[in-house]
């Protein structure tokens, strides 16, 4: 049987939906499954009830979807940070992970699902912290945070991001790093075709290196376009893939939403399998 890809769309791009009429649009485009930043459901995230939890899981069900995990962990509630020296707002910010491991894992109904840990503006060194010390306190709480997310079938992803927007663990290396510091399988690795600026190998010789410990895939352009918008090469990534005979999601993620949601999704998707035609698989 032929390798097949399985296409996953994170839902901001439709922030502002109504979160059935988003379902229903991607699920028209084409896409298998969504990812969901959990700022676009409630600004205080832990307070979605049972009812609600229940129903979005039904809603997703409903339109025929998988339900990927959660991505964008920290942007709401306002004012958390992981790396922090400062113990009590630290120690209040990994309760939040806590809390979105069982919102994700009461979507998910216990099937396996993914956080994906980005946040910049809450892991980058503050109140006098060097790298090495922020870094540190990211893992201890990777590590606090494993056994809970094991125990609901999460896997927490350390996402490494370039320079540019955090200095905390910049390329994948490095997030493999923390990954075998913390030695739990709750939590791995991911790769993100934009986030991977500060690599210094081709990407494709990146994700093969580390194919093991890597989960999840985002994709979209250098500049955070949608695929197709620039030049961004992903048949190498995506032969790799094919290649490992890689189980997870290939997942949209924008940073520019200004073409509008419905044509983001349907163009991003018509090119990647245009991409993926050509590989010939």
């Amino acid at each position: 049987m032929a390798y097949r890809f399985r296409h996953a769309i994170c839902n901001e791009v439709f922030e502002g939906w109504d979160f059935a009429d988003s379902c229903r649009a991607i699920k028209k485009a084409g896409y298998d499954a969504i990812e969901i930043a959990p700022f676009t459901l409630n600004e205080y995230p832990a307070t979605i009830t049972a009812d609600e939890r229940r129903n979005l899981r039904s809603i997703i069900d409903g339109e025929g979807l998988e339900f990927v995990g959660l991505h964008w962990l920290m942007v709401a509630p306002k004012g958390l940070h992981v790396t922090t020296p400062d113990t009590a707002l630290r120690e209040k910010s990994w309760q939040h992970i806590h809390d979105l491991i069982d919102l994700c894992g009461d979507i998910s109904r216990d099937e396996p699902a993914i956080l994906v840990f980005g946040s910049p503006k809450q892991r980058s060194t503050t109140g006098g912290s060097t790298p090495a010390e922020a870094t540190r306190r990211w893992t201890e709480g990777f590590a606090q945070v494993a056994p809970h997310a094991g125990r609901r079938n999460i896997t927490v992803l350390v996402e490494s991001l370039p320079s540019a927007d955090s200095d905390v663990c910049n390329t994948v290396a490095e997030a493999v790093e923390i990954v075998k510091q913390v030695n739990h399988p709750a939590v791995r690795t991911m790769f993100d075709t934009h986030n991977a600026a500060d690599e210094t190998e081709p990407h494709e010789i990146v994700v093969d290196r580390f194919f093991d410990l890597i989960r999840h895939v985002h994709v979209n352009e250098r500049d955070g376009r949608h695929p197709g918008t620039g030049d961004y090469p992903f048949e190498p990534v995506l032969a790799t893939l094919a290649k490992r005979n890689y189980h997870g999601y290939v997942s949209l993620e924008v940073f520019d939403f200004k073409a509008g949601a419905e044509k983001i999704a349907n163009d991003s998707l018509r090119y990647m399998e245009r991409q993926i035609a050509s590989l010939g698989l």
